[in-house]
């Protein structure tokens, strides 16, 4: 008999599994803020444009607002809002491809 102080912790075996713990939806919680770097303003607006297109896979009903730019912007933060909070977390998972 093994007691919980007797008790080895294996590492999996599984090559390329990962998971994450902590995901909480919460009612309200439907914004998503992304922040976007690039050397210029048209490099920013075709990284917004990538992430703009991921969100109308998850709904095509999202509103979005964007802070100014000017021809010297190198950065640039949207604020898109979906219909509920799931669509938010679908939406932050989704957007990890694009990050390098």
């Amino acid at each position: 008999m093994t007691t919980n102080n007797e008790q080895e912790f294996q590492p999996c075996e599984a090559c390329g599994v990962s998971a994450e713990m902590g995901f909480i939806i919460k009612e309200g919680d439907d914004v998503a803020e992304v922040q976007v770097f690039a050397n210029n303003k048209a490099a920013l607006e075709g990284e917004l444009a990538n992430y703009l297109a991921l969100a109308k896979e998850v709904n095509a009903n999202f509103k979005y607002d964007v802070t100014p730019l000017t021809d010297d912007s190198t950065e640039l933060t949207a604020r898109i809002q979906f219909e509920c909070s799931a669509e938010k977390l679908i939406y932050e998972l989704k957007t990890r491809s694009l990050i390098r």
